[in-house]
């Protein structure tokens, strides 16, 4: 692949990370968390999403073709990555190699939570909140869960801050410093939302 062009897949990568994928995860964790107040809360937020126009359209090219994209590419990328450690320091080269592992953790597990969800729907099992009560009776998949929840949040998070270093964004040590700490108090308040919400279901 030429530089030229790898440059423009990496941008689009990095582009459809946030929107409309980041913008997409954010919004799911934040409808599942209407279980902690209960099944009712959950059930309505839940057909809400489920009902709303133009579905088909919005879920393949909202956020299916974008989400394949981003996945297989990062799966590329994160399998053929050199540590940066010659552009920053410690801290950022473990950010750099959690972001690859939980890029891959993310594939696995997008994908299975895809069967038990879209998949099985289409098959005519109904997605509920009983549903999900049911598949999280099982210990290893609330173990499960909650490491794609940990590892969908902490990419999102840095992967925002990789994208406003890559765009240009942040250019300066100050401000790149200023969007870590911004974007980890992202992490662990999306976190907090998501692991609130499977504990609700568990």
């Amino acid at each position: 692949m030429s530089k030229d062009r790898e440059f423009y897949w990496r941008r689009l990568h990095s582009l459809l990370g946030i929107i409309p994928v980041g913008i997409f995860v954010t919004q799911h964790l934040l409808v599942n968390f209407q279980a902690t107040n209960g099944e009712e809360s959950f059930n309505k937020a839940s057909d809400f999403m489920g009902n709303l126009p133009f579905l088909w359209f919005l879920e393949w090219f909202i956020i299916y073709i974008p989400l394949m994209f981003h996945a297989f590419y990062g799966v590329y990328i994160a399998f053929t990555a050199k540590p940066n450690n010659q552009r920053f320091g410690t801290f950022r080269n473990w950010m750099f190699m959690l972001q690859r592992i939980t890029g891959v953790i993310l594939v696995i597990f997008i994908a299975w939570h895809i069967f038990q969800t879209r998949i099985q729907k289409a098959l005519g099992t109904e997605v509920d909140y009983d549903m999900m009560v049911k598949v999280l009776s099982n210990p290893f998949m609330v173990a499960f869960y909650a490491l794609g929840i940990i590892s969908a949040t902490f990419h999102l998070a840095n992967g925002i801050w990789s994208f406003l270093v890559s765009w240009g964004i942040t250019q300066s040590p100050r401000s790149q410093r200023i969007a870590t700490y911004i974007t980890m108090i992202f992490f662990v308040v999306l976190s907090v939302i998501g692991i609130s919400a499977l504990f609700a279901f568990a």
